[in-house]
């Protein structure tokens, strides 16, 4: 079979860095999996498409700004010349494009399979605006054919959300990394810093922009964190000016590193003691999965209904409310005593590596394709390999 992925561009991204590995995992199984993209900038594409064949539009202008209506305008053209038996919708911010596809196309556009790769609650909206999200999540329902859910616990929150995604959702744990990569993570070893007289060294990474709330990270660590401890953050994003000012008002400018961006930031973790995360809201973070492989310990926000069930439900990382200064910076103050179960930490992240997901991906696929004709009738759900799930019994976790 055909699978078409399409993203906006190679900038770096966790939603984009997860399609670009399944692309490989699928096109290394042997299936025809197309790649389009709205355009070819971004930093990733050395790092992960330098050898990686895919299609994109003339550039008649600069796109960047309107990179979805962009998209739009050009996937039709791509799914009618290229005729996929699927398309793969990578994440949330794709889920406009996915229904569009669907408006504009109608009966010829393909079965749509959307991965849900962030938070549905969205509780850091207004009032007003959560009301029309929610309506608007609704009619995913009516557009989409199957959904996936990164982890468990999303199970409730998508068929709360999105009710007619009840009969046709799977949970497969995200690929945020690969065997090989964990493995790697796992064994890094120390630089030769750790036997050094020192304070303990933090460790952040992710884009610097609203979502990840790294404001709250830097006042937690003002108030915190001791005279010798230090904080490095890998990432660049809009906030990066904002931020460096914070970091001036809060006296710490000379405690915080800004690394900016760098291939493969995991790689590095070895050289730190303790990893952190202060997100108002996440799907499955692909660095707390990046962290648990290097053995890390973690301080984390309740940023996801899954974040309880990734780190161990507290035995793997010490987690605050999200926007909790107070819980935050007690946390980093108390972090000397913080301890990580590394074979534990190991095991859980073994469980979100593209060997496993790959095929589980494919088997939703295969079966969406085999049973196009009956899902438009009744719906029924399908046989995918990615274990389907209704909302749990149990309560929901928070």
């Amino acid at each position: 079979m055909r699978i078409l992925t399409f993203l906006h561009s190679f900038e770096p991204g966790g939603v984009e860095r997860v399609a670009l590995r399944l692309v490989r995992a699928w096109r290394a199984e042997g299936v025809d999996a197309p790649l389009f993209m709205g355009r070819a900038d971004g930093a990733m594409r050395e790092e992960m498409a330098a050898d990686l064949a895919y299609d994109t539009p003339r550039q008649p202008f600069a796109t960047g700004w309107i990179e979805t209506a962009w998209m739009i305008v050009m996937l039709p053209r791509a799914i009618i010349r290229l005729r996929p038996d699927a398309l793969f919708c990578a994440g949330n911010s794709y889920t406009i494009v996915a229904l569009a596809m669907k408006l504009l196309l109608g009966r010829r556009c393909p079965p749509i399979l959307a991965k849900v790769s962030n938070d549905l609650e969205r509780r850091d909206m207004i009032a007003p605006v959560r009301w029309l999200y929610r309506r608007w999540l609704r009619l995913h329902g009516h557009f989409i054919d199957h959904f996936i859910g990164m982890e468990v616990p999303m199970a409730d929150e998508i068929a709360a959300a999105i009710p007619a995604a009840l009969r046709r959702l799977s949970i497969i744990a995200d690929p945020a990394l690969d065997e090989a990569q964990v493995m790697r993570l796992h064994y890094a070893v120390r630089s030769a810093c750790e036997t050094r007289n020192r304070g303990i060294s933090f460790v952040a990474i992710g884009r610097l922009a609203t979502q990840k709330n790294v404001a709250l990270m830097l006042r937690a660590f003002a108030l915190g964190a001791a005279a010798l401890d230090r904080l490095t953050i890998y990432g660049d994003g809009p906030q990066r000016a904002m931020l460096t000012s914070l970091c001036r008002d809060l006296e710490i400018e000379d405690r915080v590193t800004w690394a900016g961006h760098v291939p493969d930031p995991a790689s590095r973790l070895a050289d730190f003691d303790i990893f952190l995360l202060s997100s108002d809201y996440e799907g499955v973070p692909a660095v707390i999965v990046e962290a648990l492989a290097a053995g890390l310990p973690i301080i984390a926000t309740r940023c996801s209904v899954s974040m309880a069930t990734l780190t161990g439900h507290g035995a793997l990382a010490k987690l605050v409310d999200v926007g909790d200064l107070e819980g935050f910076s007690a946390a980093i103050r108390n972090a000397g005593a913080v301890r990580q179960d590394r074979a534990v930490s190991l095991a859980q992240a073994r469980r979100f590596t593209v060997e496993r997901a790959s095929r589980a991906y494919l088997a939703c696929f295969h079966s969406l394709q085999r049973h196009r004709t009956a899902r438009r009738k009744n719906f029924a759900p399908l046989d995918c390999g990615g274990s389907p799930h209704a909302p749990s019994e149990h309560p929901k976790q928070q």
